[in-house]
């Protein structure tokens, strides 16, 4: 694929069960979203940033935030996420799509590069790449790659209430219909628990980016994991925490 548009898309929303509020939560006096903008701003092939956020009320303050960050917004569907990636696209067209969490501020650059580069290798054989089908990275490093026409076939396909709420599982539940890959990560950090959903999750993320951020702003996961080494005692902090199930 000769020079295709690439949409990075963060879905962001205040709501939550667990952690209302949890992406503009701070940290040093710098909310959750602007730490991962700053950190996907850094990713090395082109892209275009948007926030996909809700036409609900309480989003008002992420797209208040957006534009002060001048950030690309698009506001749609609450619960049907499908359906708001698929219009996210239909304002800002691409051929490539990122998807990313509001609530994974830690996201190494790198690991987005590694899933685009896979996917713009093999785009001819390939509709879907990540790194979550085969957990060897830390929750909070999740990243999911995919064309349009696959988004698009999912959102015309997909009926469930469950797919539409997640976007991705009707891609990776038909490998009938969809080439798919995953990539590993050689170490093996699966048990590292590095995404915000409840408050010691916060805790740890929290001192992460007070270890590491105001001598190294762009550290990687490695980085991270050094950190650890140092500091043993914060994987406790949230060793107790259950995902929430996909």
């Amino acid at each position: 694929m000769k020079n295709p548009k690439i949409n990075i898309i963060i879905q962001a929303r205040m709501g939550s069960t667990r952690l209302p509020g949890k992406v503009l939560q701070p940290i040093m006096q710098r909310p959750l979203l602007g730490y991962l903008i700053e950190r996907v701003r850094r990713i090395q092939t082109m892209h275009t940033l948007i926030i996909a956020t809700t036409t609900h009320s309480q989003d008002d303050v992420i797209a208040s935030f957006c534009e002060k960050e001048k950030v690309n917004i698009y506001r749609g569907h609450e619960h049907n996420v499908l359906d708001r990636y698929y219009k996210t696209c239909c304002e800002y067209p691409a051929d490539i799509i990122v998807r990313l969490t509001g609530d994974c501020p830690l996201i190494d650059p790198a690991i987005v590069d590694q899933a685009l580069n896979l996917l713009l290798k093999k785009s001819a054989s390939l509709d879907y790449v990540s790194n979550t089908q085969l957990r060897t990275f830390p929750r909070g490093m999740d990243v999911e790659a995919f064309n349009f026409s696959t988004l698009e076939s999912a959102y015309h396909k997909a009926t469930s209430k469950f797919d539409l709420e997640h976007v991705t599982p009707f891609i990776y539940k038909h490998p009938d219909l969809f080439h798919l890959a995953n990539f590993v990560h050689m170490r093996g950090a699966a048990n590292y628990r590095l995404t915000v959903d409840t408050p010691e999750d916060f805790l740890l993320v929290s001192k992460i980016f007070e270890t590491i951020y105001p001598t190294n702003r762009n550290f990687t996961l490695a980085d991270i994991l050094d950190a650890f080494k140092i500091h043993p005692q914060w994987k406790k902090i949230n060793a107790h925490v259950k995902q929430k199930k996909v």
